[in-house]
């Protein structure tokens, strides 16, 4: 591994660690304001919004500077949501600001392996950046915990209360902010050592009217190259699930295994797990021009969530949310790498990054959206895991009879 490549994958890790705890920190700031408790999931969705609103933007901007600078611009706004919630600014705008900051992050974070690797490499790098960012929101969720909690947060907001300098930090939630300052400052600080790469794609015009009719015409193109068209179609579908199957484990771990919040939240972490195996896997074991090989992994990853409904015993929901993680992370990896490949040549990588973010976010909206739905018309909870289930294999056995020989 080289350097320049052990800097890029220092400063996602470090930055999505941040990305991770700092929910937390939010989550904890809205309960000291006893703020009424319908903000706890507007908070998650005022930092998706800018995904899907400012997605039109974010790739040409990506595609503009360098890479690495725009990493450390990304950062730095990051940064300036942080210190908005400790200065007194609402939580949810606060945190919209840091959004806006992970919108305008993820294409460069994605676009500059393009940059960086030959075709033949992508899968390998998307390995190690996927594992990795795996491992940041295991650590991400755990570091939260613990800086909000009695042992270690509680504690230190006590200390630092009582120094003879105020800092103004006077509360857990505060001290769990301020901590991923520093976790954001250090990502910034690998951003400065990040090769400095040739500028890729830049817009000839920088006027909104063009940003958003090139927007649409990349829309367009990308989604009628049979090749963009299923790497855009599976990544969406992939993490419009992921963000739906978090919120229904923990509903399932409840009602068929009686285990309580903090346990059934141990078990959304075993699935993360399983991803980065899965990615690590797929990294090493599906060359590129092979990537469509793996959809019917994904038919069996939703054929295996479906199954969960007859699993009543914790010993045996470990292994199979770990497989079900694993066969997750196999496919998605393979899809990320040739949609970078397909961007990178039909319009630059932060353009299509930009695009992939834009639609698995409306992904995520709507298949949320739909788990609502489900609960109110009171499915019970084995029948939710087994219609999502179905919902997730056949989708993906429609895209594998579509795009399955595209390569061949």
């Amino acid at each position: 591994m080289s350097l320049g490549f052990f800097t890029i994958l220092a400063a996602q890790f470090f930055s999505s660690l941040a990305d991770n705890a700092l929910l937390f920190g939010a989550i904890a700031l809205l309960r000291e304001q006893q703020a009424p408790s319908w903000q706890t999931p507007v908070l998650q969705q005022s930092f998706v919004v800018a995904f899907i609103v400012l997605a039109p933007f974010v790739g040409p901007f990506a595609d503009a500077l360098p890479k690495g600078r725009v990493m450390f611009v990304s950062n730095a706004v990051k940064i300036a949501g942080c210190l908005g919630m400790l200065m007194g600014v609402p939580p949810l705008l606060a945190y919209a600001v840091v959004g806006i900051g992970g919108a305008m992050y993820s294409p460069a974070k994605y676009g500059i392996l393009t940059e960086y690797f030959p075709p033949e490499k992508l899968v390998w790098a998307n390995g190690w950046l996927e594992g990795l960012t795996v491992a940041a929101i295991i650590l991400g969720a755990i570091v939260g915990g613990l800086l909000i909690g009695d042992r270690v947060g509680a504690e230190a907001a006590r200390f630092l209360a009582g120094l003879p300098f105020n800092l103004g930090i006077d509360t857990v939630a505060e001290f769990a902010i301020a901590a991923m300052l520093c976790f954001y400052g250090l990502a910034a600080l690998f951003n400065l050592y990040i090769p400095r790469l040739p500028i890729d794609h830049k817009l000839p015009s920088r006027s909104v009217g063009f940003i958003l009719k090139d927007f649409l015409h990349c829309f367009v193109q990308l989604w009628k190259d049979p090749l963009g068209q299923v790497s855009l179609a599976v990544t969406a579908l992939f993490w419009g699930a992921g963000a739906t199957l978090r919120l229904i484990v923990l509903m399932w771990a409840a009602a068929a295994l009686h285990l309580g919040l903090e346990q059934a939240t141990q078990l959304t972490a075993v699935v993360a797990v399983g991803i980065g195996f899965g990615a690590a896997w797929a990294g090493k074991a599906v060359p590129l021009e092979h990537s469509v090989r793996v959809l019917p992994v994904g038919i069996a990853m939703g054929l295996a969530v479906s199954a969960m409904a007859w699993v009543s015993d914790w010993r045996v929901a470990l292994p199979m949310l770990a497989l079900i993680g694993a066969m997750g992370g196999y496919f998605v990896v393979p899809m990320n790498a040739l949609l970078q490949h397909r961007g990178h040549l039909l319009m630059g990588a932060g353009h299509s990054i930009a695009l992939q973010n834009f639609n698995e976010n409306l992904s995520i909206l709507l298949m949320l959206g739909l788990y609502a739905l489900m609960i109110k018309v009171e499915l019970s909870a084995s029948a939710i895991v087994v219609v999502f289930g179905l919902i997730v294999a056949g989708s993906m056995a429609v895209l594998t009879r579509l795009h399955g020989h595209d390569q061949d």
